[in-house]
């Protein structure tokens, strides 16, 4: 155990770990490009954009210019009763490259604390007499309390805390796959919910077009349009978590735009800045903010650090970075290479299955792998890509190279073979 490590095993608490069973750890001591270097010299090419935020790689010169340009000025200011040019001109730069109907941005600590801030003008638009919210099985919304609560209450990683949180309406997760056709019947069970429960519910809450640390599961642009308008027949409002899909990740730049609709609420995060620093924003129309603030109300809602100025310098930069880069044209070419590096998983035993959308790619296994063989068999082949449950997935960083993606799916395929065929030494 090096040096590092063996302090960090004595102090440090890390994200779904045990401090009693605790799973192995890879020392960083530098990052570039696409490339994590180890404490014992090693590179490792990056295949998760540091949980899919990192979309530029580490240490951009045009990112780190945006932090060294805030930092002489000033690093943070309360934002009650204050404002700034970090803050205005990403809300200007936001509310420009999303729908026009949303013109209100709410600046959040983080992703999770952007959906906290969802459900909340939800809630309130409505006065409080709509108290519940709807969403699908198989989601993911972040680990705070609010968002806990439209997670996958069986499938997901809360159950402990089911009965801590608000008790919201769960529907079957989408049936349909990305390229499944939609039937009608496939919202039966949302509109009996609606009937019976309709006067209850504020809002619905989706991750348009793709379910992300639920299952990475793409599912119907034609089920998402459905959904909507239903929802919207009851007077819900309708809530996007573009954290995950936003920026591009799914080929459009929002998810939403495979199904041609468009939220009362949206909620962003993870790419926004880069990865450099933690940020999240909430969108909502003009009817939301002024149901929101009826009568002279005002949103009770206020984080310490909201709209700090080094986060929303960075995240204009970031954000600038990629418009003005043929980014459409770069996740196209990263999910062709995502679908020929992993084709040949297809064929290997244990997996379930082998799918992609956008600069995402995933290899989904019949059983549950010993995940630390699989994470060591994968750092032993050079990449950085962190598995949870039976998936192994890639969200790579915009500018990896063809021999980047490369060295990732093959990884990727060689240790799925390698821990599966421990399990399955025959072939069927």
């Amino acid at each position: 155990m090096t040096g590092l490590v063996a302090r960090d095993r004595r102090h440090v608490w890390h994200p779904y770990a045990s401090v009693t069973e605790p799973a192995p750890l890879w020392p960083v001591v530098d990052a570039h490009g696409t490339r994590l270097v180890l404490e014992d010299g090693r590179e490792l090419v990056d295949g998760m954009s540091s949980w899919w935020a990192a979309v530029h790689g580490y240490r951009h010169p045009v990112l780190d210019a945006a932090l060294h340009a805030q930092v002489d000025r000033f690093s943070h200011v309360m934002f009650g009763g204050l404002t700034h040019e970090p803050a205005v001109g990403l809300a200007e730069l936001l509310v420009e490259i999303t729908p026009p109907e949303l013109t209100r941005v709410f600046f959040a600590d983080s992703g999770s604390v952007a959906v906290e801030v969802a459900l909340k003008l939800a809630l309130q638009a409505f006065g409080g007499r709509r108290p519940r919210v709807l969403t699908v099985r198989g989601g993911y919304h972040g680990d705070t309390a609010g968002a806990m609560s439209v997670c996958d209450p069986v499938t997901g990683m809360h159950g402990l805390f089911r009965d801590h949180v608000a008790q919201q309406l769960f529907v079957a997760r989408p049936r349909p796959t990305f390229d499944e056709a939609f039937l009608d019947s496939d919202l039966d069970e949302v509109r009996e919910v609606l009937r019976t429960h309709g006067e209850q519910l504020a809002a619905v809450i989706v991750e348009p077009v793709l379910q992300g640390a639920g299952g990475m599961r793409a599912y119907s642009p034609d089920y998402l349009r459905a959904l909507v308008a239903l929802c919207r027949s009851y007077g819900l409002l309708v809530v996007f978590d573009e954290i995950a899909t936003g920026f591009g990740r799914t080929g459009p730049l929002w998810a939403m735009e495979h199904a041609g609709v468009v939220p009362d609420v949206l909620c962003l995060g993870k790419a926004l800045t880069g990865g450099c620093l933690t940020l999240g924003a909430v969108l909502c129309s003009d009817a939301v903010a002024e149901a929101v603030c009826a009568d002279g109300g005002a949103f009770m809602h206020g984080p310490t650090f909201m709209g700090n100025p080094l986060a929303c310098a960075v995240a204009t930069a970031s954000t600038r970075l990629l418009l003005d880069g043929p980014w459409q044209a770069t996740v196209g070419h990263l999910g062709a290479g995502l679908r020929a590096g992993l084709a040949p998983a297809r064929e290997l035993p244990g997996v379930a299955d082998v799918r992609v959308l956008g600069a995402v790619g995933v290899v989904e296994l019949a059983d549950q792998p010993d995940s630390r063989r699989l994470q060591a068999a994968l750092v032993e082949r050079g990449a950085w890509v962190r598995p949870f449950g039976r998936l192994v997935y890639a969200m790579p960083p915009y500018v990896s190279t063809d021999d980047d993606l490369a060295t990732v799916t093959a990884a990727m395929v060689g240790a799925v073979e390698e821990v599966t065929s421990a399990r399955c030494p025959e072939r069927p």
